[in-house]
């Protein structure tokens, strides 16, 4: 489990002339559409509390007016609480004077627009360096970082173009450059993809997951697209009308919908895009501890399973079945063979391969197919039934009754 870098405690954030005034009402429970009605006031979050990892992409998702864009501004204070905590890093954002809201600001965190947010007279070289300028970073230095940033998002070249001559996703990766050209610890992306076309937009997810692999930044993404949410999060919340209704990973949310909301905004995604092996697999079994074949047949006969698999040294060498061993059992003393010797080839898989494209080797082996990881571990098992099981099924109402490990 990551450090937790940001807290958000008991956030309350209310829309009026008087917010605290309707505190109480809030908190005995009344609707949001009922306190707008009495009051006038609008409640655009209630009660959040979450803990984000440091180096996560922490997603927040929901339909428009579920509060998404509201708490994504209280994380630098661009929007400050009716009540609650905010806590970076183990700093309080709300005891910061404005000098040092300022600095937390340029230095703590940057933002990626929906809309780009460039400015259009000043060069892509420019905005992507317009951060160190507030700064007051020497310009030979920032002009520097600039352009490496603008290669690392695949830009070389058009540094001294202007916004306008660039395209939606070109622009947006300036945006990113320019986010990500101070060295952050904390990037924030407000539906940073919502306004590009469906394989730009493709792309740029590409690229973050790209990009994140090699800095470890925390991101919060903002989106109201749940395949967005599902392919970029390591952790997502769900908000509606300003309440959240579940946070997870994403398989807890797509097998464990915590209410009929949630469930609704599942329903239709494509399991097999989404989950990855280590998500739905059986424990690891039938690993044979011996190479020799006399007492490898000892072994199986004391399971209910008729097959084992073979390593050596870590290294997956295939499966044997109790007949195969009874038969070399019986060969004479100078035709013995060892258990590698008649392991037959098979197939393994690797726990973060998505079902997708683990659902081919789990349907032409006649066994439940190892789980084994590239320094040859061996994490468990996936056969064709348990992806019947996990595909054919809208949603796990109850836990799976997983193999025992022998």
């Amino acid at each position: 489990m990551s450090e937790t870098l940001i807290r958000i405690e008991n956030l309350y954030k209310v829309f009026g002339a008087n917010p605290a005034s309707v505190m109480l009402l809030v908190r005995e429970g009344k609707s949001k559409d009922e306190i707008l009605s009495e009051t006038g006031h609008t409640v655009g979050l209630k009660d959040i509390n979450l803990d984000i990892g440091k180096g996560e992409i922490f997603v927040i998702m929901g339909l428009s007016g579920s509060g998404k864009s509201t708490l994504i501004r209280h994380f630098n204070r661009l929007i400050d609480p009716t009540e609650g905590k905010i806590t970076v890093g183990g700093v309080d954002v709300m005891s910061l004077s404005q000098t040092e809201l300022e600095d937390f600001r340029r230095h703590k965190m940057s933002m990626v627009f929906q809309r780009f947010g460039l400015l259009p007279h000043r060069t892509v070289l420019e905005n992507v360096a317009f951060g160190l300028a507030i700064q007051n970073v020497a310009k030979a230095e920032r002009t520097e970082k600039a352009r490496k940033w603008l290669h690392t998002v695949g830009l070389e070249g058009y540094e001294e173009q202007y916004p306008a001559q660039l395209s939606g996703g070109q622009q947006q990766r300036v945006g990113l450059a320019r986010a990500l050209c101070t060295d952050p610890e904390i990037l924030l992306m407000d539906e940073a993809f919502s306004a590009l076309d469906p394989l730009i937009r493709s792309g740029m997810q590409d690229q973050l997951i790209e990009l994140q692999d090699k800095l470890h930044k925390t991101v919060i993404f903002i989106t109201h697209d749940l395949d967005e949410a599902l392919r970029l999060g390591d952790k997502i919340a769900i908000l509606k009308d300003g309440v959240l209704s579940q946070v997870g990973r994403p398989e807890d949310i797509l097998l464990e919908p915590a209410d009929d909301y949630v469930e609704a905004f599942v329903r239709d995604v494509n399991r097999a895009r989404v989950l990855t092996v280590d998500v739905v697999m059986q424990p690891a079994i039938c690993r044979l501890t011996t190479e020799n074949i006399d007492e490898a047949l000892k072994q199986m006969r004391g399971w209910k399973e008729d097959y084992a698999y073979v390593f050596r040294d870590d290294e997956y060498h295939g499966v044997v079945t109790q007949d195969l061993l009874e038969e070399a059992c019986e060969l004479p003393d100078d035709k013995a063979l060892n258990l590698v010797d008649i392991a037959e080839d098979g197939p393994t898989l690797q726990p973060d391969t998505i079902l997708q494209d683990a659902l081919p080797a789990t349907l032409e082996s006649d066994f439940p197919v190892p789980v084994v990881t590239d320094d040859g571990e061996y994490h468990g098992t996936l056969s064709k039934e348990d992806m019947v099981d996990i595909l054919a099924s809208s949603n796990a109402d109850e836990p799976r009754s997983n193999k025992t490990a022998v």
